[in-house]
């Protein structure tokens, strides 16, 4: 009998477009119907969520990345009759820190004064393998992606991330196949975020994809394909 085909919705992260799920968009168009939002100029996680649900199939498979991990969760809040199955790609749960927003200022301002390129070229090599950085094809398109966004946009990006909700709560009475995966060198979502998620979601699989940083998907995408694969025909 033929797989039946799944409704999947691929999440961005921060500073991301749909170019950051290319290769996975590409590879898994023959067991599912992709779409990607679009989901520049939130200024909250909710109304990203709430525009989701809005043009988003009856029932689907929803996948985030990082920050949208944390909108995929906004999205299972509001309608877990709708999810089929979940997926957080290098996603995090943890709360705000203290002093977290006094730290993201100097990233809008540099972002206001100097420019979107000027602020990716700041911070990729921060979240990605310094063997990468002098891969041309590689950083251009992270600063590409970020360069989709004007200031404005960047600055309710973070202010949707200063009052993120609290999502540990929905994690226990998860009830769909999950995975959580992550690239096993992550400095942001880090190993040990994941392995605790992953730990708190009954059933879920955690694979942490090595030699990878915060953007497996671009770094090893075949292995993350692999895992979508495997985890959209369980």
């Amino acid at each position: 009998m033929d797989q039946v085909r799944q409704k999947l919705i691929l999440v961005p992260g921060s500073l991301c477009d749909e170019r950051v799920w290319q290769h996975q968009a590409d590879a898994l168009a023959d067991i599912a119907d992709i779409s990607i939002p679009h989901l520049h100029g939130h200024a909250s996680l909710v109304t990203m969520a709430e525009a989701i649900l809005r043009d988003a199939p009856a029932r689907f498979a929803l996948c985030g990345f990082s920050m949208g991990g944390r909108v995929a969760l906004e999205v299972l809040r509001r309608a877990p009759e709708r999810i089929t199955r979940l997926a957080l790609l290098d996603a995090s749960v943890h709360p705000i820190a203290q002093g977290e927003a006094a730290r993201r200022q100097p990233q809008i301002d540099m972002a206001r004064e100097q420019g979107m390129a000027a602020l990716a070229r700041w911070w990729n090599p921060r979240i990605t393998p310094p063997a990468r950085h002098d891969d041309a094809a590689f950083m251009g398109l992270l600063e590409a992606m970020a360069c989709t966004f004007s200031a404005e946009d960047y600055r309710k990006e973070v202010a949707a991330l200063l009052d993120r909700p609290d999502p540990r709560d929905l994690l226990p009475g998860i009830a769909v196949p999950t995975l959580i995966l992550a690239g096993a060198q992550d400095p942001l979502s880090t190993p040990e975020r994941n392995r605790a998620m992953a730990e708190t979601i009954p059933g879920a699989r955690l694979v942490l994809v090595e030699d990878a940083w915060h953007f497996p998907m671009l770094e090893q995408p075949a292995a993350v394909t692999a895992a979508l694969r495997q985890w959209l025909e369980a």
